[in-house]
């Protein structure tokens, strides 16, 4: 799946968000290259082949793609880390990645390196587990002493061959920015696998998430929760598993929705913490026989041990495909969800609407904990229908919000990085547009 572009990580104070329609959205942003070639350990797909060979992981240069950018700031400061997929050598059309992280200190990107813990150079191993023949969904949050963490998935990408068990959540820290990482929770996973196949699709972990509160003084200050869903069929339960050591232990994972609250399928899940310390999570339901899809949020005030009723948010037209008309561009996660980390239950929802020509993204925000929400607005102001789709949302200090999303009004530049034959194309070429209000 494709990540929402990265979250927008700091923002400046400004007026107060209220449940009335926000004013005109302003244009800020600028771009800075944080990725340059990395060694690690990775799978090389044999000539001719369709997947790799157990045994044959090996160092290697993680120098081709990279996809499903997050970025976290350090709170305090203007030091980030970001996260994304990195791609293995020539083998992007394989589906060869493992998790990298990026250093980026006060604005400037510094490095970037793999992932530790899930390949076979780190962990000194072809075994599987430990190693993996990928890891993916990035996804960062720090806590109030410098900690980084992130939620991962490792997982085989390829299911015949021995290549069992499929997949699993973990968790990683860092204490130095990202570019060195620890699995927490005793090296053990947070949901292990069951080594199901991928043809029974049974108990299948993925769309996992971290949020950490970084609330100072808060009663559960440096807690860290994490979240994802189990896919069993359209039987989707979504998980949580809290932290109450700084990622040393977790509790046992418990199921914090069902298909009977959320319709038989959801996923895309989302926690957040606000600046009294409750939980929230958001998930997208795609019911099956043709019903609606819909954004449902949950609140817990005691900790993520127990979450209240699922409200529903908006109704977002999903695309009948994962692909965007007239382009190979696979979409991917509906919405993006963050909490205020100044007015108490101050919750804000982006999401990306399709209706059955274009996509536009929406915008909605609660006041009271997530019981309401205000209707839905577009933020993008582009007058020619195309496409504006894969939001992110970020919630700065005194009610600043931003929302980032990719954009194709512009027509296809004359520049070198676009073939001849597409300069002109119109919803064609990707931009990405920053509003922030």
């Amino acid at each position: 799946m494709i990540r929402a572009i990265a979250a927008v990580a700091v923002l400046l104070a400004a007026a107060v968000v209220t449940a009335t329609a926000f004013a005109d959205w302003s244009f800020v942003g600028t771009n800075a290259v944080a990725s340059s070639p990395v060694e690690g350990g990775g799978y090389p797909v044999p000539a001719g082949r369709t997947k790799p060979d157990p045994g044959t992981c090996r160092l290697g240069n993680y120098n081709s793609n990279r996809s499903e950018s997050w970025i976290a700031v350090k709170p305090g400061t203007e030091d980030l880390v970001g996260a994304s997929k990195f791609f293995f050598e020539t083998f992007s059309t394989f589906y060869m990645f493992h998790l990298g992280s990026y250093r980026i200190l006060g604005g400037t990107p510094v490095d970037n390196n793999q992932v530790q813990g899930y390949d076979c150079i780190s962990t000194g191993t072809q075994d599987m587990p430990p190693s993996w023949t990928n890891n993916t969904d990035p996804n960062v949050d720090f806590d109030t002493k410098g900690r980084a963490y992130q939620v991962t998935l490792p997982f085989n990408a390829f299911w015949e061959g021995g290549l069992h068990p499929n997949a699993e959540v973990d968790i990683s820290y860092s204490d130095d920015m990202g570019q060195h990482w620890i699995r927490g929770n005793g090296g053990k996973p947070l949901e292990p696998s069951n080594n199901q196949l991928s043809t029974t699709f049974g108990h299948v972990e993925d769309k996992q998430w971290v949020a950490v509160n970084h609330i100072a003084g808060n009663a559960n200050q440096d807690h860290v929760y994490a979240a994802w869903a189990v896919f069993n069929g359209s039987a989707i339960k979504v998980r949580m598993a809290v932290s109450r050591d700084r990622g040393q232990t977790f509790a046992k994972a418990v199921t914090i929705a069902t298909p009977s609250q959320v319709t038989s399928a959801v996923t895309y899940v989302y926690p957040a913490v606000d600046v009294v310390g409750d939980v929230y999570a958001a998930v997208v339901s795609f019911p099956p026989s043709g019903k609606a899809s819909q954004i449902f949020v949950a609140r817990s005030t005691d900790d993520g041990r127990t979450f209240g009723p699922w409200v529903s948010v908006a109704t977002p037209g999903i695309l009948p495909s994962a692909g965007l008309p007239n382009t190979r561009f696979r979409d991917g996660i509906t919405e993006s969800f963050v909490a205020s980390p100044t007015y108490p239950g101050h919750l804000y929802v982006t999401y990306e609407d399709w209706d059955g020509s274009q996509m536009d993204v929406k915008f909605t925000q609660s006041i009271d904990g997530g019981d309401t929400w205000s209707e839905p607005e577009t933020v993008n102001d582009n007058v020619d229908p195309t496409d504006q789709f894969q939001p992110s949302v970020a919630a700065g200090p005194g009610g600043a919000v931003a929302v980032a999303f990719y954009d194709r009004r512009r027509a296809c530049p004359d520049d070198p990085s676009i073939l001849a034959d597409d300069v002109g194309r119109t919803n064609f070429c990707i931009d990405t547009t920053l509003e922030q209000q």
